[in-house]
């Protein structure tokens, strides 16, 4: 965390662009408390209009002159123009440790408005297919890490995440856990096989499910309440033999070239489509995961973008090597250029949440409403996100220049305040998960305490 964020809190943080806003600086601490009869000299400084010595006609630079309030704060109202980056420089009494201080706030332009962001993971896995850790334990590491949302979506089953759902029913807390799975159809013989990855993010019911002989069934049954949830009525339970006639009807009704497998396409189809109807979002995964060659056909994953069957693709997510987020970044890009634009997320798709280098590679900031399945659904689609890479220690992002832009002043300014409050929250929920029946009066005794954050740093 930034020093500056040690010293001064400065709010809101986030307000509308091109209107008159009240900001508050109030020092934390004596070590930085503003002398009470000086006039401190403050300059702010659009970040994207350029600086008052080499661009004069641009520069919006603006001068005050202000003595802190009674309670210490000093406070200043300002037209923040346009959406951008603010730069609040502090010129400081002489004998002053430091000459000057800089802070910084954000403003917004009015579709952002209302928006705030919430931090998740859309794909990862625990002990129920191939990770280490229980659902519940999975879920609270995650919060503890600064995640307001996150789905389990294990291979081939979908209960694990009603496991993790049901964990925290009776507990308060403000983490959002939705339904998931990773989709994995039943393959037949050479003309029926796809192993196209994808992702069932807050789907009502299971897509692995609908078909006989699934790990979901197998393990758990294939009773309604244990394969569906949030009151949506699923499918009835088909033969593999009748999965692969609809599939093949389907494909007949598709333009499939040659070169492109067209089971694989239709299957595809067939499963996004079902994500759809149970009011999910499907979620196109790592064609660049290399397993010993690339997880998807080029040509295939090419007409994917062109056809969109998909809600979002995982652009980033999983590996550390180069080739994975790395071609997944390049061809989002370039197809985006060629008028393809998809909505993106990013996610770990981690085996382990403890220990593990990859345990955090990745992640999705969401600009919704509401920390909730449906507005983080619909604002996915409707491209308010950014993925955000933690392989290395300095986080990259992609996504709209403009969201990216934001995020990263948020990354700088507001989510290290929120991570903290994150784990707290997660650290009490493991106790909780592990039976520490105790942890419940906490997690009542703290709950709120994100909200009223995001009330005090946003002005919306």
């Amino acid at each position: 965390m930034k020093t500056e964020l040690h010293y001064y809190d400065v709010f809101p943080k986030v307000i509308p662009a091109d209107t008159e806003s009240e900001i508050t600086i109030k020092p934390l601490g004596a070590h930085t408390a503003f002398l009470p009869d000086y006039e401190y000299h403050i300059i702010i400084s659009p970040l994207e209009f350029g600086t008052p010595y080499d661009y004069p006609e641009t520069s919006l630079f603006e001068e005050y002159y202000i003595k802190p309030c009674a309670d210490g704060c000093l406070r200043l109202r300002h037209r923040f123009v346009s959406e951008q980056q603010h730069f609040i420089k502090i010129n400081l009494p002489e004998g002053s440790r430091d000459r000057q201080v800089r802070l910084s706030v954000y403003s917004v332009f009015p579709d952002l408005i209302g928006r705030y962001p919430f931090v998740g993971d859309l794909h990862m896995h625990t002990m129920r297919s191939d990770g280490r850790q229980s659902p519940a334990v999975v879920a609270a590491n995650y919060r503890k890490h600064g995640y307001d949302f996150l789905a389990i979506t294990d291979h081939r089953r979908y209960y694990p995440s009603l496991e993790a759902i049901n964990a925290y029913k009776d507990v308060k807390t403000e983490f959002c856990l939705v339904t998931g799975e990773e989709v994995h159809m039943p393959k037949g013989d050479a003309k029926h096989k796809n192993d196209v990855h994808i992702v069932n993010f807050g789907g009502g019911y299971s897509v692995n499910a609908l078909v006989e002989g699934s790990d979901h069934v197998n393990e758990v049954g294939g009773e309604r309440e244990l394969r569906s949830f949030y009151g949506v009525d699923c499918p009835d339970i088909i033969s593999q033999d009748e999965f692969r006639a609809q599939v093949d009807a389907l494909a007949d009704t598709l333009c499939i070239p040659d070169g492109v497998s067209k089971f694989a396409y239709a299957c595809c189809v067939w499963v996004f489509n079902h994500i759809k109807k149970s009011g999910g979002l499907g979620i196109f995964c790592h064609p660049y995961w290399i397993s010993n060659v690339f997880q998807v056909p080029e040509a295939l994953t090419d007409f994917m973008f062109e056809h969109k069957p998909f809600d979002a693709f995982e652009v980033l997510g999983g590996e550390s090597y180069y080739e994975q987020n790395g071609f997944q970044a390049i061809k989002y890009y370039e197809q985006k250029a060629k008028g393809n634009a998809v909505p993106i997320v990013g996610s770990t798709d981690s085996h382990s949440s403890v220990n593990n280098a990859n345990g955090f590679i990745a992640s999705t900031v969401v600009f919704a409403p509401e920390n909730t399945r449906e507005s983080l659904i619909s604002s996915i689609k409707d491209f308010y996100s950014v993925a955000v890479d933690t392989i290395s220690d300095e986080f990259r992002m992609v996504g709209d220049l403009r969201l990216v832009k934001y995020a990263t002043f948020l990354y700088q300014e507001f989510m290290p305040l929120h991570d903290e409050l994150c784990f707290e929250e997660g650290r009490l929920m493991k106790d909780y998960a592990c039976g520490d029946e105790s942890a419940a009066a906490a997690l009542a005794f703290i709950n709120g305490r994100m909200k009223k954050q995001r009330e005090k740093y946003f002005k919306f």
